[in-house]
């Protein structure tokens, strides 16, 4: 049985991956009492990256803002697993999106856009957040964009 939150998911046609295993030496997310931080989540797709480059470059920033929406969706599947349900999420605090750019590109904030409207679309108000989009030279496996996600849980 899945709770409200993957329920809303499913209506948007879409499926909670598996969580992306760790690329070095870390955890995909760890709770501190009510938080939950997701580490960076890349836009992994059954374990590939459907595309790789810069935004403004290889890249356009339709396909990056669709990448940052993947990498939001991996970052829930981070969540939930540690909070064991997406349903315990009282709001998402914090979202914080890297977007490997071209020299001249400076449309950061719209790509992560990608990944800030699947959160208002999941959440609904719990799912405004305060976020930050930073342009970088290169990512991790030369992604576009990587993603992390700061919620806060229910208490028990």
């Amino acid at each position: 049985m899945t709770g409200r939150v993957e329920a809303k998911l499913a209506e948007l046609g879409l499926t909670l991956p598996q969580v992306v295993p760790p690329l070095a030496a870390y955890q995909p997310a760890v709770r501190s009492g009510a938080y939950v931080y997701t580490a960076g989540q890349l836009p992994m797709v059954e374990g590939k990256l459907p595309v790789t480059g810069k935004v403004g470059g290889e890249v356009t920033p339709e396909e990056a803002k669709e990448l940052a929406r993947i990498c939001a969706l991996n970052a829930l599947a981070a969540v939930k697993s540690v909070a064991g349900d997406l349903d315990r999420v009282a709001r998402v605090v914090k979202v914080t999106g890297f977007v490997a750019s071209a020299a001249d590109f400076t449309g950061q904030p719209a790509v992560l856009n990608g990944a800030s409207e699947l959160l208002g679309e999941v959440f609904g108000d719990r799912g405004v957040h305060a976020r930050s989009a930073v342009g970088v030279t290169v990512l991790p496996l030369d992604a576009p964009v990587e993603v992390e996600v700061q919620v806060e849980l229910v208490q028990d």
